[in-house]
């Protein structure tokens, strides 16, 4: 059986999902993409009250901006958990395997880190990572690939690109990353080895398109320029008088 983790999810999924599925995935993403654009709107009202030296308004809509941000994080880390049951069921990978299919890169960077010390601890000595080939992805980039590659250099793992490019094999027992052979399997079958059967599902036509999921990751996960400045605003202002 798959294994059970916290705070885990997904985003595109690897199969072809129900409709119901489809729109509550969607539904919990652009609920967090609505909460980005009032997050981005407060901290840009807050520069400019902050401009005029408004700085009772600056604070009031900085602090409103928080909150939206706040419950921005809150329906992504819903959608992340959602999709990652979904794309991770029992009839869909082995216990060998996890997808880590259209999550945002941080989210996938915690899942895969949770992942592999939960199975160092029970004794798996490898692990397949399904990160997608990035064809929909915008310019057809991996995003997710590097992110794993980076994790596992970071744990002093030795990993492969499998024969299917949108999976890699990670050795969690620290030495070279060298896949066994591979046992024969209908094509039909699902498996942690099924790289054929894996790569089928990554494209289903009913796949949420990856593109718009990355357009709203960057605006959702842009610098804040403006709320540092805010923020330095007050600082400063607490170091010199006090707002009325």
């Amino acid at each position: 059986m798959a294994i059970p983790m916290t705070r885990l999810g997904g985003g595109a999924f690897n199969h072809s999902p129900s409709n119901d599925a489809e729109a509550e995935y969607d539904r919990l993403r652009d609920l967090a993409r609505a909460e980005a654009a009032k997050r981005n709107s407060c901290f840009d009202r807050a520069h400019q009250a902050y401009e005029r030296g408004d700085g009772a308004g600056a604070k009031a809509l900085s602090d409103e901006g928080k909150r939206h941000a706040a419950q921005m994080d809150e329906y992504n880390k819903q959608a992340s958990e959602y999709i990652f049951r979904e794309n991770n069921a029992v009839d869909r990978v082995a216990d060998d395997t996890i997808d880590l299919h259209g999550q945002f890169v941080e989210e996938a960077e915690e899942i895969l880190e949770r992942r592999i010390r939960y199975a160092q601890e029970h004794g798996q000595t490898h692990l397949h990572v399904i990160v997608g080939k990035g064809n929909h992805s915008a310019n057809h980039v991996q995003k997710l690939k590097p992110r794993v590659e980076q994790v596992c250099r970071e744990l002093g793992l030795q990993y492969a690109t499998e024969e299917n490019a949108g999976r890699i094999y990670v050795n969690l027992q620290g030495g070279e990353a060298v896949m066994p052979p591979l046992p024969h399997q209908p094509p039909t079958q699902h498996g942690g080895y099924s790289s054929g059967h894996q790569q089928q599902h990554g494209h289903q036509q009913h796949h949420y398109q990856q593109q718009q999921h990355h357009q709203q990751q960057q605006q959702q996960e842009q610098p804040d320029e403006i709320e540092r400045l805010v923020s330095k605003f007050f600082k400063k202002l607490g170091d010199c008088c006090t707002v009325m």
